[in-house]
């Protein structure tokens, strides 16, 4: 028999699952895709099944790309959204549905305890960043304060791609990039768990409940017996460590270079800078790369493909979802910078970086009984290119060194939305040849840690494309618009926050 020569990858996203089939050389031979949906109980908190829908999704996904290769499958990486927080009991198994990264905003008030307690200051140092939404520590400690049943089960603490290795393997491994979210649990400089601060986390410094650290690119077990019948894989099949599914898209598009900043249009937008050292900043995250020896500086924002999504479900109702997408696209397109008057905060879950306000919500301003559907969807995709505008400044703020942006993701398939931000940033962006996604790196990874590539490879898999170049002559009415983004916000805030308080 010839030596394996294909690797998969499956990314799970927040509302679908993808998978690819792909060669040593990068060329994509299959593609698999499962849609899914979240959970919302209650304003504020986010879920998803582990197993109704992480699993499933993967073991459907797999299924269907390994018929008639299975034996020349030479290795498989997962990546998905993250940070999460999923409890497990002693036999492993989930106890509640998964809480989700920063759009799930339950655990303010566990931020507000940890400050509290151990100084907002002294935790930055600490951690390279301050507690926000994304951080998986207080929503640790929300599930001990509120959940005392669920917590009394746990054995392991984990998180979404660690649990899809773990069904495969049967090895509980995080990558690091994700672990640094675990803050104040995860010590930067060593690169370990710490019991430093377990206590005011964990309520002891049992520190077993946390998977083994490890690089996205190494190699995390094998497939089991168990999964091998579950997946159709072959059993032994070398497993990656793999990560969340922002740092698998960069990876996906040859993001990897000091100074690279990936921008991931997806249901939410995600930035990823890679450094060669921390710049520890409250607006932002400060965490570790994919690699051994890389520094990341990551920032997201919370509602944006999901904005789009609402908008096209709700105003554009009879078409399907597809033609909805082109309708408005199009109908966007044609209209002029500023929507005729229109300004939208795209708030609409809280938001992240750069303001960390999980009491935001969604503003429209300018209203008239002449504006259209299209003015609202225009309006939208501009409040996210002014939010884009927002974080780079930020990161540029406190240093950082940003010499390229390459955008990947959904948002990316049409030129409509990347022109918009490039002519609201003022930066040029590139869209490589081939924009896969997350499971594209993903399958990457496979190969590293297969040992069948070396990261030169990606030189090979990663094909440059056309920049989408800024359009200068509509920069002054951006920046003025931009310039009333920020002031909206400012001074909405405090009503916002009123209507967001239980009378």
């Amino acid at each position: 028999m010839s030596s394996p020569d294909l690797l998969i990858g499956v990314d799970v996203g927040t509302y679908s699952s993808k998978g690819v089939l792909v060669t040593l050389e990068g060329e994509v031979l299959r593609q698999a895709t499962r849609p899914h949906g979240i959970q919302v109980p209650q304003h504020g908190h986010v879920e998803q099944d582990a197993d109704g829908v992480w699993w499933a999704d993967t073991a459907s996904i797999l299924r269907e790309l390994t018929v008639g290769v299975t034996e020349r499958v030479a290795g498989v990486a997962c990546s998905a959204i993250g940070p999460t927080v999923l409890p497990l009991d002693v036999a492993g198994r989930p106890l509640r549905p998964g809480i989700l990264y920063g759009v799930d905003t339950r655990a303010q008030a566990q931020i507000d305890a940890l400050n509290a307690e151990l100084g907002p200051d002294a935790i930055l140092a600490h951690s390279h960043m301050a507690l926000t939404s994304q951080a998986t520590g207080p929503k640790i400690r929300w599930l001990r304060e509120q959940e005392p049943e669920v917590w009394a089960q746990t054995r392991t603490l984990t998180t979404a791609s660690a649990y899809l290795v773990y069904r495969l393997t049967g090895q509980h491994v995080l990558d690091h990039h994700t672990g640094a979210h675990a803050m104040p649990l995860y010590d930067p400089r060593t690169q370990a768990w710490t019991d430093t601060y377990a206590e005011a986390v964990l309520g002891d410094r049992n520190l077993d409940r946390l998977p083994r650290l490890a690089w996205s690119d190494e190699r995390a077990g094998h497939v089991t017996a168990e999964a091998a019948a579950e997946t159709g894989l072959r059993p032994s099949t070398p497993v990656a460590v793999g990560t969340v599914d922002a740092l698998a898209e960069g990876l996906s598009v040859g993001a990897v270079q000091p100074g690279d900043l990936m921008v991931m249009y997806g249901s939410s937008t995600f930035f990823i800078l890679t450094q060669t050292a921390p710049t520890p900043d409250p607006r932002v995250w400060s965490v570790g790369g994919a690699f051994a020896g890389q520094v990341n500086l990551a920032a997201g924002m919370s509602t944006t493909g999901s904005l789009t999504r609402w908008l096209a479900d709700e105003t554009a109702r009879e078409l399907p979802i597809d033609e909805a997408y082109a309708e408005l696209f199009a109908q966007a397109a044609a209209l002029p910078p500023g929507a005729d008057g229109l300004l939208l905060l795209p708030y609409f879950s809280g938001e992240r970086t750069p303001i960390n306000d999980p009491q935001a919500r969604g503003v429209l301003a300018g209203l008239t009984l002449s504006h259209t559907r299209a003015h609202l969807f225009r309006a939208a995709l501009e409040g996210v290119g002014y939010g884009i505008r927002h974080n780079l400044e930020a990161l540029r703020d406190l240093g950082a060194d940003v010499r390229r942006l390459v955008a990947v993701g959904g948002g990316t398939r049409g030129r409509t939305w990347l022109q918009l931000v490039s002519d609201i940033t003022g930066q040029p962006q590139e869209v490589p040849q081939v924009t896969v996604g997350a499971s594209y790196g993903d399958a990457f990874l496979a190969g590293l840690a297969a040992g069948v590539l070396t990261r030169d490879d990606l030189d090979r898999w990663v094909k440059p494309g056309d920049p989408v170049v800024p359009n200068p002559a509509v920069k002054p009415e951006y920046d003025r618009l931009y310039a009333l983004y920020r002031e909206l916000y400012t001074q909405t805030k405090s009503v916002v926050h009123g209507l967001g308080q239980k009378g």
